[in-house]
């Protein structure tokens, strides 16, 4: 534990020497929001989100922007140029077990995560006047789960990439089809409704941060979904994970 601390503390040190993922991680999904929340129609109810303001239901969409951005963008990079500079075979000389550099790697990058997120709440609700989640448990364990899950699939990119480049390529192939089915390139009540079933369960939960927010049941078997995403792969990054 000594250990995973001290890694911790020193990778958020080198994290904010380079304060661009902190400030984008934190500001840019509340920009984003406020760009499109002030489109038109897009504060007024729709039949088609059942009695929703379509801005209610684009929040959780911009949870998702904050939490793949972070996960599948900064993460695999960061890792995998450790590898490529000669970091992780200086480290690998060390008693460090992988497992402490990407919980490390997790823990500071989750937390610009929230950060952003606590910001576009406090958005949504200031300008648009859009409620808090009405099940507010819920969405924290919801929330918890869908970050980690996302989180190591961006673990896994750079615990086998070789370069940084190499990283992000890798990540891409998680990066896009969670954007997609979290809503953000098309509002999700827009999709077919096969696409809309199979993004219910589909790394961070959009649908069960959604059900959260508005006061709806969240189905168990999504959590559960979420739980084995995030318990499964950040076991599998530590298990694939090289050195050199």
């Amino acid at each position: 534990m000594r250990t995973f601390v001290k890694i911790t503390a020193t990778e958020a040190k080198l994290f904010l020497r380079s304060p661009v993922w902190a400030v984008f991680g934190t500001l840019l999904p509340a920009g984003i929001l406020l760009g499109v929340g002030f489109i038109p129609g897009m504060s007024k109810p729709s039949e088609v989100t059942g009695g929703h303001r379509f801005i209610e239901l684009w929040v959780p969409s911009i949870i998702v922007i904050s939490i793949a951005m972070l996960a599948l963008q900064a993460i695999p990079t960061a890792v995998a140029t450790y590898r490529e500079q000669g970091v992780l075979r200086r480290l690998s000389t060390t008693p460090a077990h992988p497992a402490n550099l990407l919980g490390a790697q997790l823990v500071v990058h989750a937390a610009v995560a929230v950060a952003g997120i606590a910001v576009t709440l406090a958005v949504s609700n200031l300008v648009f006047d859009v409620p808090m989640p009405r099940h507010p448990l819920t969405f924290a364990i919801t929330l918890l789960l869908g970050i980690v899950s996302v989180f190591a699939l961006g673990l896994i990119a750079g615990a086998i990439a070789r370069t940084g480049k190499s990283a992000n390529v890798i990540a891409l192939l998680a990066f896009f089809p969670i954007m997609f089915f979290g809503g953000v390139y098309l509002p999700r009540p827009l999709l077919p409704q096969v696409l809309q079933r199979i993004s219910d369960y589909i790394p961070p939960g959009a649908q069960p941060l959604q059900d959260a927010w508005v006061g709806n049941g969240v189905q168990p078997l999504q959590l559960a979904v979420l739980a084995a995403f995030a318990v499964g792969g950040t076991a599998l990054a530590a298990k694939v994970f090289r050195w050199e």
